[in-house]
């Protein structure tokens, strides 16, 4: 990543952190159980919101993102350790976490089917893996146009891709989909899965 967007995240993300999104990260993350992993930490927006996990590890591959999050990780309400690594490659056991997160973060991973395969095999039998992303929407109109968008975003926007069909690489990895609610004409999902072993 560049070294200007950590610096620009949260003031680019803060209407929308301000309205929807803060009530959405605030229902998925507190609903967080046990020993919990999140992938793509980045600025620690989720910190404050987790109220029922044992533990929080919390992975981010950008050192300067996890550095601007070290005041929201001073001040969350249960113990979280920041790791720096990639979603891809996962430095846990097999079946170590009851819960997985990831929020706005599987349109900048590289290979997010990798990706996928190892919060499953990190994660344990039965655990809970949530998402909240956004996706290439199903209007003909509005997803040609992220097409379109696409390539020229990713450069600006330091990897992110508007036009990932997140839903369905998450079915297809083996993760069973139990609720998916969308916002914002379906360009927002925010899904919830079992990993079924």
């Amino acid at each position: 990543m560049g070294s200007w967007f950590p610096q620009l995240y949260d003031l680019a993300m803060r209407p929308l952190e301000a309205t929807r999104f803060k009530k959405i990260r605030t229902e998925l993350v507190r609903e967080a159980g046990g020993n919990v992993l999140e992938i793509g930490s980045g600025t620690g927006v989720n910190f404050p919101y987790y109220r029922c996990a044992t533990q929080v590890t919390a992975i981010e591959p950008n050192p300067m993102m996890s550095e601007r999050g070290k005041r929201r990780l001073e001040q969350a309400n249960v113990p979280i350790d920041v790791w720096e690594a990639s979603a891809e490659s996962l430095p846990f056991e097999d079946d170590t976490f009851d819960t997985v997160i990831a929020t706005l973060v599987f349109c900048t991973i590289p290979n997010p089917s990798k990706a996928l395969e190892e919060m499953r095999r990190v994660s344990k039998p039965g655990a809970e893996i949530t998402f909240f992303e956004h996706v290439r929407m199903n209007s003909p109109v509005f997803g040609k146009t992220q097409d379109i968008m696409n390539p020229l975003w990713t450069k600006i926007c330091d990897g992110c891709n508007l036009n990932r069909a997140t839903l369905s690489m998450i079915e297809q990895a083996g993760i069973e989909v139990t609720h998916v609610e969308s916002l914002y004409q379906k360009l927002f999902l925010s899904i919830k899965g079992l990993n079924i072993k």
